[in-house]
């Protein structure tokens, strides 16, 4: 699950930012290549605990699938935080250097 949503995260932050390459104002292509980064990390979990348990890594409890799912919400959530505070940082409106 961890895998699925980070993957769908990625998926939706590359369209956002390929719709709007041209301004990219909000430096979502950051948002983008965070998701992908974690999307990577996610897939060589998967690959190597595949080849562990086989077969057996698709036979799993309903706490493990929770735990996973509650996994990759929070590292959507975080990589979402991170991009917020480079916003920030970076003030591509300027709104801090008005005040």
């Amino acid at each position: 699950m961890c895998l699925l949503i980070t993957v769908t995260a990625a998926i939706t932050a590359t369209v956002v930012w390929y719709l709007h390459s041209e301004k990219d104002t909000y430096k979502v292509r950051t948002l983008a290549t965070i998701y992908w980064g974690a999307s990577l990390m996610w897939f060589i979990d998967f690959i190597y605990e595949y080849a562990q348990r086989r077969a057996e890594y698709f036979v799993q409890s309903f706490s493990d699938i929770l735990n996973d799912t509650l996994l990759g919400a929070a590292v959507t959530v975080l990589g979402l935080g991170a991009w917020l505070v480079m916003l920030l940082i970076k003030d591509p409106k300027g709104t801090f250097v008005k005040k």
